[in-house]
Order: C-alpha cells, then structure tokens, then sequence
C-alpha cells in the first residue's frame, strides 16, 4: 500500500465484532480474564485502541514496532531508559527547548552525559563521540531554526561506532521523510503536533524495527505507564487519515509565506529548508517529499517581536504547532525560556526570532495578517 493509503487502512481494519469502520474506542482500565488463557490484562500494559495506532504509527514510518506515549516528552524520556548511569549522549545543539531541559536538568541528575553540536556538520559529531557514548540524538528539521540533517551519513556514523541514532521526526512527520529507510535506529513523534493535527490531544510515540530495543522501551511503557488515553488514541488515528491532505496544504502555504517574508524590509533572515539559499536546501530536496509547515525569521530591529506579534489578529499567539491553524511564538521567552539566555543566543535564538507553524488556512488572509503586524510594529 502507499502511504496516504496506509494512513487510513494501517491497523484499522473494520471491527470484527461488528464491522464498525472506525476503530472502537475501548474505555476500560480492566479486562474479564479466562484461566488459562492468553488475552488483554489491564489497559496501562495493553488497549485496542491504542495497539491500532501503534501499528498504524510503525506502517507509516516502514518501522516493524510503534510505541505511543501520553505525550512527545513521555517518548522522548523513555527512550532515555535504553541508557544506564555514565552513558555519554551527543545531541544536536538546535533542538526543542522541552528536550534540552529534560537532558540538562533531569537526566543529567541521574548520571548520563550530554554534549550539543551541530549536527549539520558530521565532523562535528564524530569528534564528540567518546569511548562512553551510546546515543547520537537529533531532529530534522530541527526546532526552532529548520537546520536539516544528513539522515544517511547520520545512519553511518551510528553503525561504524555501535551507537543508537534517534532522530526526532516531528516537524516532518513520515509522510514527508522516514528515517528509518535512511539507517536511522529510532523515530520519535510528538503526536500532538501534525499527527493528531487538530490542536485537541496530547501524545508521543516511537518507532523503530530494532528489536532489542523495542523490547525494553515496551518494558519501559508499561512500567512506567505514560500511555495514552484510549480516546486520544482514537484522535490521532482520526486525524492520520488526513494527514497527506493537511501536510500538502501546509507545505504549500509556508513556502509561499517563507518568500513572502524574504523580501520585508523587515525580515532580517528567513529559515526555511525550501528556499534555495538555506544552507540544507540540496539535502532537504533529497530526502524529504516537501519542506515542512514551520518558518521561522528573524527582526532586523528585535524590540519590534512582541508588537509584531500581538497585533496579529488571524494567527494566533501560541506555543505548540501543526495544527490546522497557524499558530506562531516567540522561542526566547517561549519554547525555548528554559534554556540559558547566553547559550541560547550563541546557537541563534535571539529575541528577534519568530517561530510561525503556518497552517491551511487561505494563504492571502495569512498574507495580509502578517502585512497587519509588520504595519503595527514598524
């Protein structure tokens, strides 16, 4: 099957106790058990609902396993259980500010190691890599700057020192790059983003056809139990079907916004894997179907940034992103607070930089708001 194909049929064929095309949502924390007999014990270890999006999730990615979680930070920390106390970790230095904080001020607590760089640069990365490392954790397109990252030459390096690739794959989602075709070892979704694309449900999930470790990350989620309500499962699976019609209107929109935006007078830089000056442009083109639905830019003049964005009417102010609706933030003293103003800065995160998620909204009314708020602040 191909993929918009998969995204409706993928784990969900019709109930076999009464035909019901969508996927039944099972609200119950317990099961009825037979003696003797193998079946569904309680809701935390096991839930329809639940096992149909994790095999729908796996289809979508070409991964032989999926895994979903309560939310993109329940994913992300479980994966963090496949290390043990003194393992090094090498993390690309542009990623969400959520995922900076759980490394710097939760897991660094419990005795692992992390180094950031650019991951853009494979000799970077290579030159972190130390005799105790066992991850090498990135996103593409990474959060907030839209750096792309050589997937493959990422799968290489991983196998040549025996060390787990993780790639965070949200702002892509699968229907625009699989990383596990490219060598990747794990994916990891925040579901609440393009895959639920609705702006309505929280969740995360992880991918991978690695045996050895989906075995322990399914260890993991149920002991730890960050698991997804049944009805959130539902609703990611609901809005999965959509999913190649949303992300072709998003892709299409934020290019026309990308090049609307370069040419303000305003605008000091815009970064966007889908214009031809972006650094990764050639690599984007390679190994994504489309460029993605976030933009980010940066104010010539930064004090500009808050009356620019409060005097949006259409966009809304607002952290998370790939809902049907645009929503736009500024990643200083939003997304990314957490993370130290001097370090931030160095890697780009200034307080001149807007981070807008354009949604499928008509593109002339997203035009003329962002014409509204250049007007106000200027």
């Amino acid at each position: 099957m191909r993929f918009a194909t998969r995204a409706i049929h993928a784990g969900q064929d019709p109930d076999p106790r009464t035909g019901a095309v969508s996927v039944p949502i099972y609200m119950t924390s317990t099961y009825s058990q037979a003696v003797g007999k193998e079946g569904y014990e309680y809701s935390r270890t096991q839930n329809p609902t639940r096992e149909a999006l994790e095999a729908n999730l796996a289809a979508l990615e070409k991964g032989d396993h999926g895994l979903t979680f309560a939310s993109g930070m329940a994913a992300t920390s479980t994966v963090m259980t496949l290390l043990r106390k003194g393992d090094h970790v090498v993390v690309a230095d542009d990623v969400y500010g959520g995922t900076h904080r759980l490394f710097r001020q939760i897991m660094e607590g419990y005795g692992l190691h992390f180094d950031f760089v650019d991951f853009t640069d494979m000799s970077q990365v290579k030159a972190a890599i130390q005799d105790d490392t066992r991850m090498l954790w990135t996103e593409t397109p990474t959060n907030p700057l839209l750096k792309v990252v050589d997937l493959r030459a990422l799968g290489r390096i991983g196998r040549r020192a025996d060390l787990l690739t993780v790639v965070d794959s949200t702002f892509a989602t699968p229907y625009l790059q699989r990383p596990l075709e490219h060598g990747v070892d794990i994916v990891v979704h925040s579901t609440t983003k393009y895959l639920g694309g609705h702006s309505d449900i929280i969740g995360g999930a992880v991918i991978t056809s690695d045996e050895g470790a989906h075995a322990r990350l399914r260890f993991s989620q149920n002991a730890m139990g960050a698991v997804p309500s049944p009805l959130d499962c539902f609703l990611v699976l609901r809005g999965v079907k959509t999913l190649p019609l949303r992300m072709d209107r998003h892709c299409a929109n934020a290019l026309d916004v990308a090049r609307f935006l370069k040419h303000r007078e305003e605008v000091s830089r815009v970064h966007y894997p889908g214009l031809e000056e972006h650094p990764q442009h050639r690599l984007a083109r390679a190994q994504m179907r489309a460029f993605g639905g976030v933009v980010s830019f940066e104010l010539h003049d930064e004090t500009m940034a808050m009356p620019f964005l409060q005097a949006l009417d259409l966009i809304i102010l607002g952290e998370s992103l790939g809902g049907v609706e645009s929503l736009i933030e500024h990643p200083a003293s939003m997304t990314h607070a957490s993370i130290p103003r001097e370090e931030r800065e160095s890697r780009g995160i200034g307080e001149g930089l807007i981070r807008f998620s354009v949604g499928c909204e008509d593109l002339e009314d997203l035009l003329e708001d962002l014409e509204r708020g250049f007007e106000a602040s200027g």
